[in-house]
């Protein structure tokens, strides 16, 4: 089978080189050029018959990373930063309601306002209604006269009118203007938790005053 395939072969320990139909051994007698050609491919031919692993290669990489873990610094590091950020977000959550039902009575006033002029540019009464109740679930009819609607259902609504007389809001109370600048008048209070405001409605010149109690 030698003679006609012409290739080199590596058997028993020695590189037989294949030319021209007849196999001779390497010897001293072999010219350079002849003993070149053939450690070449005595190099590619071992190299073929031992391919390089690469998954064993991976599978070290792999089981470097699996044991790889946090140290003690590390994780001191992160409990620090969590204790750290408990301080500064927890004992802001009070400001944010208390900035949050400070921005809710300036939109009930701004409302309030706004009705106030409406009535004046129309040249009829105009009126704001706020519920203590979710607009939503209210049962009651909405006034024709109503040019704004506002909700305060999380606190306790109460109404005191001209007459002094102070009742707390089961639905809604309607809050009037009318063109020549007068109102319905009386005062709204407004409680949530340990917070409460309060805002005034002059029953002369309909001006609305707001006035904050802690």
């Amino acid at each position: 089978m030698a003679e006609h395939l012409g290739m080199a072969l590596i058997c028993e320990g020695r590189c037989l080189w294949i030319r021209g139909g007849s196999s001779t051994s390497m010897n001293p007698a072999v010219g350079v050029s002849h003993y070149s050609r053939m450690v070449l491919m005595e190099k590619s031919v071992v190299r073929v018959m031992t391919p390089i692993s690469v998954s064993s290669r991976n599978i070290t990489k792999c089981s470097h990373f699996s044991n790889a873990g946090f140290t003690l610094l590390e994780i001191i590091l992160v409990l620090a930063i969590i204790g750290l950020a408990s301080v500064l977000i927890f004992p802001n959550v009070g400001n944010f309601e208390s900035r949050t039902f400070d921005s809710q009575i300036r939109q009930a006033a701004s409302l309030l306002n706004f009705a106030k002029r409406a009535a004046v540019v129309q040249g009829r009464s105009a009126s704001i209604e706020i519920y203590a109740v979710p607009i939503l679930q209210a049962s009651g009819p909405k006034s024709p006269n109503a040019v704004g609607y506002w909700e305060f259902s999380y606190g306790t609504l109460r109404y005191r009118d001209n007459t002094d007389v102070e009742t707390e809001v089961d639905e809604k109370i309607e809050i009037s203007f009318y063109p020549e600048g007068g109102s319905s008048g009386g005062t709204i209070f407004f409680t949530f938790e340990d917070r409460e405001a309060r805002i005034q409605i002059n029953p002369f010149s309909g001006k609305v005053e707001v006035e904050h109690e802690y």
